[in-house]
């Protein structure tokens, strides 16, 4: 029997026999390590331990230890419990496919009455049940024609239709849960007992069409989380707690900041209240640009089909564009114009009039741009995800020498803006070439090198995010960490040596020749809309007091203090606080409750007793009891508390 060489983390390598399993390997090493192995990573690939290995590779054993293969396995393994138990209990029930997702799994059915709360704990027990059972896991290789009989003769036809949407050739790996089998490519555990019983929740039942399809049938489709142990489950859940408190959908209506209703799907309207947050951040980072170098713009928002198939937006990016079509006058044929989805066209043919020499490099060119993307109605979600919305783009027109240096400014440029945002660390991924993409190998070799470097010159080693750049170029991607530990990817710097050349962008070097310039995409914020709703889930719609749209409210105990609290907020005012008066004929605890409710930060109140002393008890949110100040003090206070952070 011929023999493969198989290396370890540690740099040695070991010679077995072709075919030999990953638990062989495993014991291989040590019988401690054989009893906690749960699979394997063979150049990267994450295999079985049940799987023969044929060639020779690099190879580690995994255990509940190793993070991101254990929870692979357990969520992908609990998908398979939970079909197993489904169809236990309602053996009339169809099966479709069940994929690990962020925090669990979920899977389809064809079931023609709808699953209940009620029913999720029995599947819930009975899931238990076949865990408490140890049953063995195993797996085979089967023909095309043997797994389309199998399924025949099951009357499993989501099952029949997967079978014909693999490429001929392709194996068909069948796995079995006990007695109850289902296609799958694997990998999973060695036997149902491995899965924690303790530390999986299933959450909910949504609607979801086949395969994403509208005319295809309604299934539903149930949620599950799992994790490692039951601490890990409770630490989510109690995430989940919060964010439901923190949902910016919820507090939109409690601060009335804006609302969406199906005549504008996918739009926001803002109130005053969320305007005035939104002009605030907006004013915010548009100093910010003019501190950093930058000049701002503003470009059209429809544009000639012509320009998005010159740039290449038209060919990788049409099925996200609304498209406009228009009768010119005496045309023969309507004119085909597109709503922008990105501004970083329409940036290059600013740069493109009149002459650039090197001398006026680098260009930092910013807008504010709105753009407007087609997004499925399912995947819209407040403010967080919309069709239309206003980005602060910009784009850095350099050359090659210049990226290095205009990357690492950007770096601390985002760095200084999140910092003064509330977020005070981040992480940076790096996106690599996409399949589908404009420019050759060359170039993006060039594109991907020259990022890399200036990153690590930044003084930052990025996640590796393959195959997520965009079609023209590789990208970093910023990572926020919000108050309850959700990651949010918003800031974004992109190197672009196509668009440039698609656009016929050029420059004249110091020799007189003329030369492409390199396109560095950057956001900060990206979407306002977005961000300002993670502003307010990561707050729980506490803003810090400089983006808090209603910062004071002056509240009158009796009437005959009205007079007094006109003149507070006067005065507040003068100084640039968003102050307002509440001279309702309501108890001052009933005007806290709803003030507090709406998260205005500071309620002065004012009775006779502070008429009479020229003073005002304030109440902070969410702090108790309250503290008597003079009308000067709290003016000053306040007045300081409301500079932005890059003023004062």
């Amino acid at each position: 029997m011929s023999q493969i060489s198989l290396t370890f983390p540690d740099g040695n390598a070991r010679d077995y026999p072709e075919g030999v399993t990953a638990a062989e390997v495993a014991a291989s090493i040590a019988p401690s390590l054989a009893k906690k192995a749960i699979s394997a990573s063979l150049d990267g690939q994450h295999i079985d331990l049940a799987w023969p290995i044929t060639l020779s590779g690099s190879i580690a054993i995994n255990t509940m230890k190793d993070e991101a293969p254990a929870l692979e396995l357990i969520r992908h393994d609990l998908a398979h419990v939970m079909a197993r138990a489904v169809q236990e209990i309602w053996p009339d029930v169809k099966v479709t496919i069940g994929p690990v997702r962020d925090y669990g799994w979920f899977y389809d059915f064809d079931r023609a009455e709808p699953f209940t709360p009620e029913d999720l704990g029995q599947i819930e027990a009975k899931m238990k049940q076949i865990i408490a059972a140890r049953d063995p896991v195993r797996t085979e290789v089967w023909d095309r024609q043997r797994a389309v009989d199998h399924y025949t003769a099951q009357n499993e036809p989501f099952k029949l239709e997967l079978i014909d949407r693999i490429p001929e050739g392709e194996d068909l790996r069948m796995y079995w849960h006990g007695d109850w089998q289902d296609l799958c490519r694997g990998p999973h555990l060695q036997h149902t007992g491995q899965i924690p019983a303790d530390a999986f929740k299933l959450t909910h039942v949504a609607g979801a069409y086949w395969l994403g399809d509208s005319d295809r049938p309604m299934l539903q489709r149930i949620y599950g989380v799992a994790f490692r142990n039951k601490d890990e489950l409770k630490a989510h859940l109690h995430m989940l707690e919060e964010a439901a408190k923190r949902d910016h959908r919820k507090l939109g209506r409690e601060m009335d900041l804006f609302h969406m209703q199906e005549e504008a799907p996918g739009q926001v309207f803002w109130h005053p209240n969320g305007w005035t947050i939104y002009t605030e951040l907006q004013d915010y980072m548009r100093r910010r640009q003019r501190a950093g170098g930058y000049v701002e713009v503003n470009t059209p928002q429809v544009v000639s089909r012509k320009l998005w198939e010159d740039s290449g937006h038209w060919e990788n990016y049409q099925h996200h564009m609304f498209i406009v079509e228009v009768d010119e006058e005496h045309a023969k044929t309507k004119t085909i114009n597109a709503l922008k989805p990105m501004n970083c066209p329409c940036h290059v043919q600013i740069f493109n009039v009149g002459l650039k020499s090197y001398r006026d490099l680098p260009l930092r060119m910013a807008e504010f741009g709105s753009c407007n993307r087609y997004e499925p109605s399912g995947a819209l979600h407040g403010i967080m995800r919309v069709r239309g919305f206003t980005q602060d783009d910009a784009h850095i027109f350099c050359t090659e020498d210049q990226i290095e240096a205009e990357t690492k400014r950007f770096i601390d440029f985002l760095s200084a803006v999140y910092r003064d945002l509330g977020f005070d660390s981040f992480r940076v991924k790096f996106a690599t070439r996409p399949e589908d993409r404009a420019g050759s190998d060359a170039v993006w070799d060039k594109a991907e090198s020259a990022l890399l470097a200036a990153t690590r010159a930044a003084g930052i080693e990025p996640e590796i995010n393959p195959g997520e750049g965009a079609f023209y170029g590789p990208k970093l991607e910023f990572v926020l960490t919000d108050a309850i530990g959700r990651d949010w990817q918003c800031g974004t710097h992109q190197v672009d040596f196509v668009l440039p050349e698609r656009l016929d962008a050029e420059y004249v070097a110091a020799d007189g020749s003329k030369q492409r310039p390199v396109m560095l995409h950057r956001a900060t914020l990206g979407s306002f809309e977005r961000f300002i709703g993670i502003l307010i889930e990561n707050f729980a719609g506490k803003l810090p007091f400089w983006l808090a749209p209603r910062q004071v409210v002056v509240a009158s105990i009796v009437s005959d203090a009205d007079d007094y609290v006109h003149e507070v907020v006067a005065a507040l005012r003068a100084q640039g606080v968003r102050a307002e008066a509440d001279t309702r004929n309501e108890k001052i605890n009933y005007k806290v409750r709803e003030h507090s409710l709406g998260k205005v930060p500071a309620i002065l109140a004012i009775g006779m007793k502070e008429v009479e002393q020229r003073s005002v008890s304030m109440r902070r949110l969410d702090q108790q009891g309250s503290r008597t100040l003079s009308l000067d003090e709290v003016v000053a206070q306040l007045a300081k508390e409301a500079t932005p952070p890059d003023i004062g």
